[in-house]
């Protein structure tokens, strides 16, 4: 298993809440989350903030929910595993496994406008 995939299976949706609860500056979490007894620098909020983490404490992640007053699931929204696999247009099977050497567009359809 990758530590880091980069087609990632989760959002963060950590700045949105900070937006919901009036705080529009990652220096604005480092206070409360050091009233929570998790003490961060202003660096790794703002990396904490920006962009979805990689490994999460869990200290880190209840310190989050309360001082968003949400929970794990509000902020962390995991994504379907299949969800980049479709259906291709002309054979109906998957081309998920397709290399790119073997991928072809879909030919074009030119209609002439009906004549009056």
């Amino acid at each position: 298993m990758p530590l880091h995939d980069p087609q990632q299976a989760f959002t963060w949706h950590l700045r949105e809440h900070m937006a919901t609860a009036g705080m529009f500056k990652t220096t604005d979490l480092v206070e409360p989350l050091r009233e929570a007894g998790v003490h961060l620098s202003r660096e790794q909020v703002y990396r904490l903030v920006t962009s979805p983490p990689v490994r999460l404490n869990m200290e880190v992640l209840a310190a989050l929910c309360q001082i968003l007053h949400c929970t794990p699931n509000d902020l962390i929204h995991v994504r379907s595993a299949q969800r980049g696999v479709r259906e291709t247009r002309r054979t109906g099977t998957s081309n998920s496994g397709a290399s790119v050497g073997e991928l072809r567009p879909i030919p074009a359809r030119l209609r002439r406008p009906p004549s009056e």
